[in-house]
């Protein structure tokens, strides 16, 4: 087995440059790679593309990179959490991509599997059908949607191994397997690395043949978004 770690986030990163399309993994606050968002506001790359779920909050996430004004296009299914965000919006500082979350999800799915295009009934006749090709099947309109090009998909697992093997945990696992199958190098960053033929085969969601680049992260903060919880009695 290859040896894909790589000694630090900023080795992992190197090479991430201006004008870069990136996929970002994570759910909200769940399951993002804190350590290398951290690492991108670092260097101070710009005019990033990014693809995620969402755009993180105003001091967290992909939030701490539209603060810097590093992104110059987001592609997300929601962002409704994020002030800087709707202010960049309304404001016509950042191009906006939304899309149905199953269609973006999907859309990650076709990369990896290497498939250059999805049909998909999401979105026909709303604003998200302008300027897509319709197709008729068995009676039912469809859109077709084509598969991301990333230059980079950058994922947040628990556990990894030496030969880029990855588990997620619980609800972390989100976006993540789908990202991590669909960038040209995938970057992986895991709260716990450990040598290969360590993990159970049969718990590995993300196969290492997908992972290019693992590390182990360190300092996770794993804020949570909204936190609501029973009152007292």
């Amino acid at each position: 087995m290859i040896n894909k770690t790589v000694k630090n986030v900023t080795e992992a990163c190197t090479d991430i440059q201006d004008g870069a399309t990136i996929m970002l993994g994570g759910f909200g606050l769940c399951g993002i790679p804190e350590n290398s968002i951290a690492e991108l506001v670092k260097k101070g790359v710009k005019n990033l593309t990014c693809i995620s779920n969402n755009a993180g909050v105003d001091n967290f996430g992909l939030g701490l990179l539209l603060q810097k004004k590093q992104i110059k296009k987001m592609i997300s299914s929601y962002v409704g959490e994020n002030a800087e965000f709707e202010r960049q919006l309304l404001s016509g500082e950042l191009e906006v991509e939304l899309i149905p979350q199953g269609t973006l999800a999907t859309r990650c799915m076709a990369a990896g599997y290497g498939m250059p295009a999805i049909y998909t009934p999401a979105g026909v006749g709303t604003e998200v059908a302008e300027g897509k090709e319709v197709r008729n099947f068995n009676g039912k309109d469809y859109l077709l949607e084509y598969a991301f090009d990333a230059d980079f998909a950058i994922v947040k697992a628990w556990k990894g191994d030496t030969a880029g093997n990855l588990i997620y945990r619980s609800t972390a696992r989100n976006f993540n397997p789908m990202m991590a199958m669909a960038g040209k190098i995938t970057i992986a960053e895991v709260e716990e690395l450990v040598e290969a033929g360590e993990l159970d085969p049969d718990q590995i969601h993300t196969p290492g043949i997908y992972v290019h680049r693992i590390f182990q992260g360190e300092n996770y903060e794993k804020r949570i978004e909204q936190r609501t919880v029973r009152s007292k009695i």
